[in-house]
């Protein structure tokens, strides 16, 4: 099985300036230093991995160098993989702890680096990416990121606006604990908030939203579409329906075999075959009951989404019922284009069991493994495992 790809990051100036009364760090690091202040960002991140130290095995940490991630990544024992280097400008000690390190590289990371390591950490595959920071950092970070993957904020500045933060660094690790255990954890856009710290300092507050990142979160089970927490199946459907058809524009669409996916062609008032695969385009049918090869056909060199659901009580999203999803289909597709819809109470069953894959292609079934964001309802979604209990590296 394919290890669980945690994108890791620390601003190691995040909080300086608060237990030195400098109301934040933007722009500050340097005279809170002189004024005594100690860096803590380390240590809220180390609380949070605290968590899933008895899942080192299945995790690789994808990081930044020394006190950006690396010396700490190590330090736990995690299999870590660096892809930037920061250069700091300090003497070497003879064999610093982490935490000496991290209070003299500190001063030398700057927001450049920040953005560089996020940069460098986009240019590969993630399953979250966890960071240690304040709202400043979350604004760093959804400058590069915006919503192309998930991301949870371990607390570590002085002020926490943002949405996109555990309640505590244990809590951030709980979340990462919950999906590596194969829980529903719904996937959510929370708000990227900052203050002007330079008029906070002077006694005013004047926050601004900066955007959306979407956060993994705890799975919250009692909405509108559902009575006495349970789902009722006809608007749990029509909600997932409705968050399909609002993104459908101009590509073509395979819609896979199966009542979810029905759901979506009923609301659509379009011919299906239940037990088939049909192509829609403009929000019309335009094949019906299709082979492998027309597919193939259909949709070579065109934008292409595929529309697919798993089969109840087995969770396979491939090989059972919808064959003419060739390997070749997948691949010409690519990972990214896949739309997986179920309602929570088909994932529930499941039992934590991860969904399976079975194109017939083993190597391409190994490349599909992963987090998916699964749609559950209206803008509704949660992040659900696709694992095949035979792929083990």
């Amino acid at each position: 099985m394919k290890p669980f790809r945690l994108g890791l990051l620390i601003n190691p100036l995040a909080g300086l300036g608060g237990s030195v009364g400098l109301k934040g760090s933007d722009g500050v690091a340097e005279e809170a230093l002189a004024k005594g202040a100690q860096p803590k960002a380390h240590l809220r991140m180390q609380q949070a991995l605290a968590v899933l130290l008895p899942y080192q095995h299945r995790i690789q940490v994808i990081t930044a160098s020394g006190s950006m991630g690396e010396d700490l990544a190590r330090k736990m024992g995690f299999d870590t993989h660096v892809v930037y280097q920061y250069h700091a400008n300090v003497a070497h000690l003879n064999e610093p702890s982490v935490s000496e390190s991290i209070a003299q590289a500190s001063v030398s990371t700057t927001p450049q680096d920040t953005c560089n390591s996020l940069q460098a950490l986009m240019s590969e595959t993630l399953d979250l990416l966890l960071f240690a920071g304040g709202d400043g950092t979350a604004r760093d970070v959804y400058s590069v990121v915006d919503d192309a993957i998930p991301v949870l904020g371990v607390p570590a500045g002085v002020k926490i606006h943002s949405g996109v933060y555990g309640i505590t660094p244990k809590a951030s690790g709980l979340v990462v604990k919950m999906l590596l255990d194969g829980e529903l954890v719904s996937l959510m856009s929370a708000d990227v908030m900052d203050i002007d710290e330079s008029a906070f300092r002077q006694g005013t507050v004047k926050a601004k939203r900066f955007g959306e990142m979407r956060v993994p979160a705890e799975p919250r089970y009692v909405q509108a579409v559902k009575m006495g927490g349970k789902e009722v199946d006809e608007l749990v459907l029509a909600d997932i329906a409705a968050d399909v058809i609002e993104s459908m524009e101009d590509e073509i669409f395979i819609m896979g075999s199966g009542s979810t996916v029905a759901a979506i062609m009923d609301d659509l008032y379009l011919d299906n075959t239940l037990l088939g695969v049909d192509v829609i385009q403009d929000k019309q049918l335009i094949a019906s009951d299709v082979t492998a090869q027309q597919l193939l056909d259909i949709t070579q060199d065109k934008p292409t989404k595929l529309v697919i659901t798993l089969i109840g009580g087995q969770g396979h999203v491939l090989g059972r019922g919808n064959q003419q999803l060739s390997p070749a289909l997948i691949k010409q597709l690519g990972k990214d284009n896949i739309l997986i819809v179920a309602t929570k109470t088909k994932l529930k069953a499941l039992d934590g069991r991860p969904l399976i894959v079975d194109s017939g292609d083993p190597e391409l079934d190994k490349a599909l493994t992963g987090y998916y964001k699964v749609i559950t309802g209206y803008h509704d979604y949660v992040m659900y495992q696709v694992a095949n209990p035979d792929l083990v590296e």
